[in-house]
């Protein structure tokens, strides 16, 4: 069974890297113009959308300026019926994103598979209401499908300023077997982390191809790391605290 998982995975990413190459590259090229205007790349996500901010976060071969926001009410092991009730609520952003510091320079990544719950739509407008750039990961399949919780009738692929479709089907459940009720095998966060992933190797290539050198951390497993990560950290704590508290 594992190996027909395997491979609507590997449709689904090929699916992706075929459709939305121009928008994986465009948020690159975004993400590569933030970082070379020393602006830091802020990832925002519920339940489990919260871990594509923590894939790229302090992580080997990845780059240093990225900020996950990291709210612990809205994540899991806080209580899980309790997360997602907080999703569903209008205005709750409000009480966490005035502590989060975005600069205009800066972009701001949502990822939210059904894009109709309020908190990953507000914290995508607050972002843009402080003139930074809004990245959407999300399904296509929900508007069309399901209606929005947000009080203004929006869904997150309409808060966003570039938007790239995961193809994730709706229910996010991707097998079924004719004796079970319910369909199984999520994909969105394999799918989802490589999207994250790979915007930000196209974008480390496009600062090599600005002849800008990309801060990107090491391995702290390797001999000689410990100095150059330093330095990266010292760079950036200010903007993102969590790197060295």
């Amino acid at each position: 069974m594992f190996n027909q998982y395997f491979e609507k995975l590997k449709e689904l990413l090929t699916t992706v890297e075929e459709v939305e190459e121009k928008s994986i590259k465009a948020a690159a090229n975004e993400i590569a113009k933030c970082i070379e205007n020393d602006g830091i790349v802020h990832v925002f996500g519920c339940g489990h959308s919260h871990m594509i901010g923590e894939e790229l976060f302090y992580r080997a071969g990845g780059l240093v300026p990225i900020n996950p926001i990291l709210i612990e009410d809205l994540m899991l092991h806080k209580g899980a019926v309790r997360s997602s009730q907080l999703e569903q609520q209008n205005d709750f952003a409000d009480s966490f994103m005035g502590d989060i510091s975005i600069a205009p320079n800066d972009v701001v990544m949502v990822v939210s598979t059904s894009g109709r719950n309020p908190v990953p739509i507000d914290v995508a407008k607050w972002a843009k209401k402080e003139k930074a750039f809004v990245i959407a990961i999300t399904s296509l399949a929900y508007p069309k499908t399901v209606s929005s919780r947000h009080k203004d009738g929006q869904y997150l692929f309409q808060a966003a300023d570039l938007v790239i479709d995961n193809h994730i089907p709706l229910g996010d459940a991707m097998m079924e077997l004719p004796n079970l009720e319910v369909s199984f095998g999520s994909g969105s966060t394999v799918v989802g982390t490589a999207i994250a992933n790979g915007i930000m190797v196209e974008a480390v290539n496009m600062m090599v191809e600005h002849q800008f050198t990309p801060p990107i951390f090491k391995s702290g497993n390797a001999d000689g790391a410990a100095e150059h990560n330093r330095e990266l950290i010292n760079k950036y704590k200010n903007r993102i605290p969590m790197l060295d508290k």
